[in-house]
């Protein structure tokens, strides 16, 4: 997948195929034990650093299940947040969370702690549908990461998947000129390393 802009009907019919795609693939994946995988491969080949404000997700879904990753976080003592969706066209905001903090319900299937302060990520595990090794990433539509991540130039982005989930390029994922590459996509299997011409 080249990177010459594409009018924005024809971008959107793309990704929209992708996401079909990656759905029915993910689909297919035995979740068994990849929570626990994925965590064994953070905490070894790219932990953050202990004082960095890590944010995760709570995982919808047939989503990797990243709770092993942050229950181990948590027991490291390392300080955790989780994002808030707010109405579209917004980035997420961030509530701190700790092992048994309630959570309260969002839109479209996301939960957040139902208390406490906002604050600000410097590292942030982001969720995804399908990525390509150029640091391409397919999400759910609505933009949220890449205005996020957008706002937070400084921060360190790592996507977590399913190793399944890697679209092989070409054509790899489709992309337009917001959407925001990754460095890293860590899966059970091991951290992939991303970049142009990978």
């Amino acid at each position: 997948m080249s990177d010459a802009p594409y009018c924005d009907v024809l971008l959107a019919e793309l990704k929209a195929e992708a996401r079909r795609l990656a759905l029915a693939r993910r689909a297919t994946v035995d979740p068994a034990g990849k929570g626990e995988a994925l965590a064994s491969v953070v905490l070894r080949d790219c932990p953050p650093p202990p004082s960095a404000m890590v944010a995760l997700f709570w995982p919808m879904g047939p989503e990797i299940d990243v709770k092993p990753l942050l229950h181990a976080l948590a027991e490291r003592g390392q300080k955790l947040c989780l994002p808030v969706t707010p109405k579209r066209g917004q980035p997420l905001h961030f509530r701190r969370w700790a092992a048994g903090d309630p959570l309260a319900h969002g839109p479209m299937g996301t939960r957040h702690p139902a208390t406490g302060h906002d604050v600000t990520p410097d590292w942030l595990f982001v969720p995804l549908l399908a990525f390509d090794r150029s640091g391409r990433r397919l999400g759910y539509g609505g933009g949220y990461y890449d205005r996020t991540l957008a706002a937070l130039p400084q921060a360190t982005a790592i996507g977590v998947a399913y190793a399944a989930q890697e679209m092989q390029e070409p054509p790899g994922v489709p992309a337009g000129p917001t959407d925001i590459r990754l460095g890293r996509v860590a899966t059970e299997n091991g951290v992939v390393i991303c970049g142009r011409g990978s």
